[in-house]
C-alpha cells in the first residue's frame, strides 16, 4: 500500500503553506464558501448514498465467494468500522466546525461540535481502499477512485463542515481501516451472517 498521495492531499488541502492557520498541524483555515454545481451539498449526499448502495448491492449480489463479490464485502467491514470509529472520535473530541466560529483551536466543545475526523471523507476512502489494495497491482488506473474521497475532501472544506486536518484524518482513517480489512481472508460481516445471505443473490438465478 502506498501512501505517496497524502503528501499530495496534504499540498492541496493546505492551500498553500504560505497561509497562516491553526490546528494541530498549522494548516486549518476557511477557504471561499461554495456550494454550486459540483459542490452542491445535495452531490455530496449523493456520493455518499451512492457509495453505501453500491457496496451493499455488490456484496449481495455477487456473494463472498466471487472475487469481486470478496472484496465488496470487504468493503462493507471497512465502512461500518470506520463510520463507528469516526462517530466515537467525534464525539470524543469535541472539534467545533468553521462554520461554528471559524476556530481552528477550539476542542472539547461537547456535543454541539463534530468536526474532526470528517465521517463522508472517511466513507470514500473506506470504500476505494480495499479495491486499491486488490487491483492496484494488476490494475494501476485503479488509483484514479482517490477522486472520490478527494472530492469529498474539497466539498466539505468548500461548505465550511471540516478543517483541512479533519479531512486528513478521515481519508487516513477510512485508508488504514480500509487496508486492515482488505487483508483479512474471512470478512467480519460474512462471518456473522447467514451464508443464504453472504453467498450471493446472482447465484440463485
Amino acid at each position: 500500500m502506498r501512501f505517496w498521495h497524502f503528501g499530495l492531499l496534504l499540498f492541496a488541502l493546505a492551500g498553500g503553506s504560505a497561509y497562516a492557520g491553526g490546528g494541530p498541524l498549522g494548516i486549518d483555515h476557511e477557504i471561499g464558501f461554495d456550494q454550486s454545481g459540483i459542490w452542491a451539498r445535495k452531490n455530496q449526499t449523493a456520493l455518499e448514498v451512492g457509495t453505501i448502495v453500491v457496496e451493499i448491492g455488490g456484496a449481495l449480489w455477487l456473494g463472498n465467494d466471487d472475487q469481486l463479490g470478496h472484496v465488496f464485502w470487504q468493503t462493507v467491514d471497512s465502512s461500518v468500522i470506520t463510520a463507528v470509529t469516526a462517530t466515537v472520535l467525534k464525539k470524543a473530541i469535541g472539534r467545533a466546525r468553521p462554520d461554528q466560529g471559524n476556530n481552528p483551536n477550539r476542542w472539547f466543545r461537547g456535543s454541539c461540535c463534530e468536526s474532526f475526523p470528517s465521517g463522508e471523507v472517511a466513507l470514500q476512502a473506506s470504500f476505494v481502499t480495499p479495491f486499491i489494495v486488490h487491483y492496484a497491482g494488476e490494475h494501476p488506473w485503479i488509483w484514479a477512485l482517490e477522486l472520490l474521497p478527494l472530492y469529498d475532501a474539497t466539498a466539505r472544506l468548500k461548505s465550511h463542515a471540516h478543517w483541512q486536518t479533519d479531512v486528513i484524518a478521515g481519508w487516513l482513517l477510512g485508508s488504514g481501516i480500509g487496508y486492515w480489512t482488505a487483508k483479512r481472508e474471512l470478512p467480519f460481516s460474512v462471518a456473522i451472517l447467514p451464508h443464504g445471505v453472504t453467498i450471493g443473490f446472482s447465484k440463485r438465478f
